[in-house]
């Protein structure tokens, strides 16, 4: 009985969740005032009008740079505390602090050789 109580909770967890993240959506789309507009329709960024096709392509290169980036800001994030606690680890978190920072270091290597970081 206490197995066919805990599949309950679940199934009840599993019917709520796609409800409560709707909810305040659709309360949301409900309430909001609809007033359409030309102005409010037109594409905007940064302040500045645009001029010509707004919808430009972009080099897949410029994403590779944003997800390196990325990879190495959060190493950085991982490597903070790791840094800080030095004095008070033990050898396998100190090696696996090592191994991470080799593994991070083996991927910036091979993005560099493979032509990934040079700007065209």
């Amino acid at each position: 009985m206490n197995v066919l109580n805990e599949w309950a909770f679940i199934g009840v967890f599993a019917l709520l969740a796609p409800i409560l993240p709707m909810l305040p959506i659709g309360v949301a789309t409900l309430l909001r005032p609809k007033k359409p507009n030309v102005l409010k329709s037109q594409t905007y960024e940064c302040g500045v009008e645009t001029v010509g096709d707004t919808w430009v392509q972009f080099r897949v290169q410029y994403y590779i740079y944003g997800l390196i980036f990325l990879v190495f800001d959060v190493e950085m994030v991982f490597l903070f505390p790791w840094a800080v606690a030095y004095h008070q680890l033990d050898f396998f978190a100190f090696a696996a602090g090592l191994l991470f920072i080799f593994l991070l270091t083996d991927a910036l290597i091979y993005a560099w050789r493979k032509g990934v970081l040079i700007w065209r």
